[in-house]
């Protein structure tokens, strides 16, 4: 209501309440004191919240990024619509993804889970053009059916264990059968691993980040996934810690979704879907690091490091790269490579906000993203040092980390080809228009992007001083110590497989990107172009397919299963009276000789088929005489709108008539009320008829899930 009002009072009371989160972040991220907060009879189960080192650092990362982007909306959203919507629903996702992140139970984790899965959507479908509705629908589905499996692992995990609380799970996990816990391990990490952009539930992500207004997909891909992120890691070092193969199966989903979305980030053209690839293929770099923590078991120190400190790293950059892309968005309303390109000529702030992300994302030395990287590609050596010194075979994680070091040259690739698009190539036939536009920023959109490059740069001089103890003061929630010796990041052999990464990017812009992914047109222009083939589109060639085929089955098995509607009444008493008849025609069989059953079977079959017929046809005569409609008159069709609108806007009609004529005015411009209250209806009846459209796919996906579950538990 406030920002409907005055919208300046609502982009103001946004960013203060970012900014207040932010300073209680700092508050428990400095004091370095426990704190919590238990509801213990609420929803049955009861509520825990607790903010330690982990939670309390990334509650504050969680209030910076809102509020920057919070500082940032008002130039975006300058033109847009629905912005009290928008407003609303951002603060809604605030406190349910800090619930999130500072609850200390799965129960508190899964509600505000899904809470923020809903609240997020319309972020998703906010500008309801077509594509952002479809977007929407696959994101609603993929939180409904990841939501579906979290709630039953959590369900068969507390009827084994007792207990979700997160200090227990530990203890719990430790002399529970591990064979029994894999089961609800899976359908767990389902859940938090669709949220997170994890193979092969990953398809909302490239096509949700494009559509979403930029502020909006900077908190999706920068914070939103970290949440998946948050469960995998609470399930994998309490019920998994040092399994080795729930260690293999993150690894191999972490190396997959590294290189697949490295490679998806590499044939786009859209810049905001390459960064949504992007994260896609980042957040395999955590999975990596995760899997490394169940490889490593009680060694683990290196891999618990690197994993939370890129998912720091990411968030961060996540957030300059995306804000970069909005900039770019704001002044062009274009995204395509071959419509932007050359725009960032002559923007020298701009370009270096972007050349940060960039640069960090890639791993490039005194960069954020180099030494999360350089302590994630540590725990894959010391692991392969490790099976060495026992006399095992390496084979496998010798070619995971050429993986890791390929899909980090990849990254640096499409970072380069970005770079190149937007800040050196010329554009075919707008450059002269661009150099007219003027200043890209306004002073707020500079603080946030400003301000979100710095803490990527500064943070990345010296890790040693920074990030280590920093990434110290969060491992114990990762149950994992710090390292014997510290990590020196600048060392050569350290820099040295950092450089194997950008030299492979280098060679991959030069063979793949200028010779196979640019081609000329007629004029000897030069355009990207989109070599991935439209036919390993998951969503497209396999899950929508699916669904679709399910939702036929089940209607064709409800048609077999269901009995003609004028026989409900009467059918139950039909059966009764064959039952019966089957019953004397046995007795009778005991008694009498065998050649009379056949007569005796033959009448009850008759008699049950005449009064069969006699109730039938009785019900039929009822309705046609007693039970008969009256014919109604056909309804006045009303000349505009419907009897409702009408009805009203003539009235308020005469009233506005009469008003005008008691004040001597002009009659004849007297607004039609009919007409305003008719469009006015018929805008809100096309919004609901959208909504519903998507919802309703929705509600098929979660019933078709609910009966998978109620028949799962049948067979218990």
């Amino acid at each position: 209501m406030l920002a409907r009002r005055r919208l300046s009072l609502g982009y103001l009371l946004t960013a203060g309440i970012a900014a207040l989160v932010t300073g209680l972040g700092v508050l428990l991220a400095v004091s370095g004191t426990v704190q919590s907060l238990r509801f213990p009879r609420l929803l049955g189960l009861g509520l825990s919240l607790k903010a330690d080192g982990f939670r309390a650092v990334y509650a504050l990362v969680a209030g910076f990024m809102w509020l920057m982007t919070s500082l940032f909306t008002p130039q975006y959203m300058g033109h847009g619509h629905r912005r009290p919507r928008y407003l609303m629903y951002t603060l809604f996702t605030l406190g349910a993804t800090v619930g999130v992140f500072l609850s200390d139970d799965l129960i508190t984790t899964f509600l505000f889970f899904e809470i923020m899965s809903f609240t997020s959507y319309c972020w998703v479908a906010h500008e309801q053009t077509p594509g952002a509705m479809r977007a929407g629908q696959t994101y609603l589905a993929i939180a409904i059916l990841g939501g579906m499996a979290m709630l039953m692992g959590l369900m068969m995990l507390r009827g084994q264990l007792g207990s979700l609380a997160f200090d227990q799970l530990a203890s719990l996990g430790e002399t529970a059968d591990k064979s029994a816990l894999y089961l609800p391990g899976a359908l767990i990490l389902a859940g938090f691993g669709a949220k997170a952009g994890m193979f092969p539930l990953h398809v909302w992500l490239p096509k949700a980040h494009p559509v979403a207004p930029a502020p909006a997909s900077a908190l999706l891909s920068g914070i939103l996934t970290k949440v998946g992120i948050f469960g995998i890691l609470v399930i994998s070092t309490r019920l998994f810690f040092g399994s080795i193969p729930w260690g293999n199966v993150l690894l191999g989903l972490g190396l997959i979704n590294m290189f697949l979305g490295a490679v998806l980030a590499l044939f786009s053209v859209d810049l905001k879907r390459t960064l949504a690839c992007s994260s896609m293929s980042q957040i395999g770099f955590i999975l990596v690091g995760i899997g490394m923590q169940g490889l490593l078991g009680e060694h683990n120190a290196l891999a618990a490091q690197g994993t939370v400190l890129h998912m720091l790293n990411h968030s961060l950059i996540k957030l300059c790269l995306f804000m970069a892309a909005g900039v770019v968005y704001v002044h062009l309303h274009q995204l395509d490579l071959n419509k932007i390109r050359g725009f960032g000529r002559g923007r020298y702030g701009l370009m270096a906000c972007f050349l940060a992300g960039a640069a960090s994302i890639s791993g490039i030395p005194l960069f954020s993203g180099y030494a999360s990287k350089t302590l994630l590609h540590e725990s894959i050596v010391e692991y392969i040092d490790h099976l060495h010194h026992l006399g095992q075979s390496a084979f496998w994680y010798q070619a995971a980390e050429w993986v890791f070091i390929i899909s980090g040259g990849i990254t640096f690739c499409y970072m380069l080809k970005l770079f190149i698009a937007l800040f050196v190539e010329k554009n075919n036939q707008r450059q002269e228009e661009f150099g007219r536009m003027g200043p890209s920023m306004t002073s707020l959109s500079a603080v946030a992007l400003g301000g979100s490059a710095l803490v990527i740069f500064l943070i990345g001089l010296w890790p040693e001083g920074v990030l280590a103890p920093l990434a110290n003061r969060m491992l114990p929630f990762l149950q994992a110590h710090e390292p014997a010796h510290a990590v020196h990041f600048l060392a050569p052999v350290n820099v040295i497989g950092a450089l194997k990464s950008l030299v492979i990017g280098a060679v991959l812009y030069i063979t793949v990107v200028r010779r196979w992914l640019i081609q000329r047109d007629a004029h000897g222009h030069s355009l990207y172009v989109n070599r991935w083939p439209e036919k390993l589109d998951l969503e497209n060639a396999l899950y929508r397919p699916l669904v679709s085929l399910l939702v036929r089955l089940g209607s064709l098995l409800a048609r077999v299963l269901n009995t003609d509607p004028k026989s409900r009444i009467h059918r139950p008493f039909v059966d009764l009276i064959s039952r019966l008849g089957v019953l004397c025609c046995q007795g009778l069989d005991l008694l009498m000789d065998k050649a009379l059953y056949p007569l005796f079977f033959t009448l009850g079959t008759f008699f049950a088929r005449v009064a069969d017929w006699l109730v039938e046809g009785s019900v039929l005569l009822m309705m046609n005489t007693v039970f008969r409609r009256a014919r109604e008159t056909p309804p006045l069709v009303p000349p505009v709108g419907n009897r409702f609108t009408y009805s009203l806007g003539r009235v308020f009609d005469g009233i506005s008539y009469k008003v005008r004529r008691l004040f001597r005015g002009n009659t004849a411009q007297s607004p039609r009320f009919i007409y305003v209250f008719s469009s006015l209806w018929n805008g809100i009846h096309d919004v609901a008829r959208r909504l519903l459209r998507t919802l309703s796919f929705s509600l098929i996906l979660f019933a078709l899930v609910l009966v998978v579950l109620l028949a799962f538990l049948m067979t218990r």
